[in-house]
């Protein structure tokens, strides 16, 4: 995400940090996000029955919320009114969740400090925390924004939104990524250089395992276990994309690349190149969590990244621009140009105009 700012035209990406966070009384917490969550549907229908958001202060509302937290609330309310205009109906928030500016806490190597209410009384607690290296570099490095205290599956985590400064590199230097389910990733660059990202085969295999394993415990009605076992499941298919991504934006680095292509993932399923084996794989593979880690990964490091059309993008010939099926995974055309199929979709990627029809230099 890049966005311009007005401190001398500086660019900057939008990430969030997520912290782990072990409150010793957890049920404060619960209580506390159940009644954000209340105050902000309160007042968004009171302001729908009256027809306007009325000015208020925390004076004005009946919690036992913070007053800082109060505040926020009184801000998402105001966010959510705005959406009933547009949308024609009020959206019932249902989530419990927690909110606290960016003014109102602090983050420490191993604990987060914000306020809540105990026995009656706002007091700024620390929690303790975990958190990577590279969350800590994030947060040093860039301007902590809003923070979201959540729960989930019984752990409790804070998410907090960084801007963090990032520099352009101004070349003409490119790269195509074409994305599959026999082999991940494949990145061509203007500079002549082309490698194979991640294991198509075990992958594939591992997930087969993943599947043999769901059918088994739903014959058995294990309910629980099977949603225990897609969480895994997620998390390693997340942890792959994760190497595979960071592979990819440390080639564009050494290659010296600028802009970085990917295709338009809207029409992947109908396109992709698959066989019926294939096709709950092609339809279970996170191709947009991919694309989203190249993205910010990529612009982290001042590269830029663009969308683009991948219409015949597997058939075309890079040579003469000539249509022609695969066989297998070779490509053949008549002017004697011969390459791995994905090869041809990277480089193919890499020479097609963005989506949006602007068209850039190859």
């Amino acid at each position: 995400m890049w966005k311009n700012k007005r401190r001398g035209g500086e660019y900057v990406q939008a990430l969030t940090v997520t912290i782990r966070l072990f409150p010793d009384q957890p049920d404060i917490l619960r209580h506390l996000g159940k009644e954000y969550i209340c105050v902000v549907n309160q007042l968004t229908e009171q302001a729908e029955q009256h027809g306007a958001f009325p000015k208020m202060t925390t004076k004005d509302v009946d919690t036992i919320l913070p007053s800082a937290v109060c505040n926020q609330a009184i801000r998402d309310a105001k966010s959510v009114f705005r959406k009933i205009k547009k949308l024609g109906i009020r959206p019932i928030l249902k989530k419990s969740v927690y909110f606290v500016n960016n003014q109102n806490y602090t983050v420490s190597d191993n604990t987060v400090a914000f306020p809540i209410v105990v026995d009656g009384k706002t007091k700024k607690t620390a929690f303790r925390a975990t958190m990577t290296s590279r969350d800590r570099k994030l947060l040093s490095k860039g301007k902590s924004g809003l923070m979201r205290i959540i729960e989930k599956s019984g752990k409790w985590y804070a998410q907090i939104s960084v801007e963090v400064p990032t520099s352009v590199i101004n070349n003409e230097n490119m790269m195509g990524i074409d994305l599959g389910l026999k082999v991940p990733a494949v990145a061509v660059t203007s500079t002549g250089k082309t490698r194979f990202f991640g294991k198509g085969r075990q992958n594939k295999y591992i997930r087969r395992k993943y599947q043999q394993r769901r059918r088994k415990l739903g014959k058995l009605k294990k309910l629980t276990a099977i949603r225990k076992l897609g969480n895994k499941e997620q998390r390693w298919m997340k942890d792959q994309n994760h190497k595979i991504s960071r592979q990819i934006v440390q080639t564009a680095i050494q290659e010296g690349v600028s802009i970085i292509k990917l295709e338009r993932l809207g029409n992947i399923r109908k396109t992709a190149r698959t066989s019926r084996k294939n096709a709950k794989n092609l339809h279970s593979w996170t191709f947009y969590q991919l694309q989203q880690f190249i993205s910010y990964k990529a612009n982290l490091v001042g590269i830029k990244v663009v969308e683009v059309n991948p219409a015949y993008t597997s058939k075309s010939c890079p040579a003469c621009g000539e249509k022609n099926k695969a066989r297998d995974r070779k490509y053949e055309c008549l002017c004697g140009f011969n390459a791995h199929r994905d090869r041809v979709g990277a480089m193919n990627i890499m020479n097609q105009p963005v989506a949006d029809g602007n068209s850039l230099s190859a």
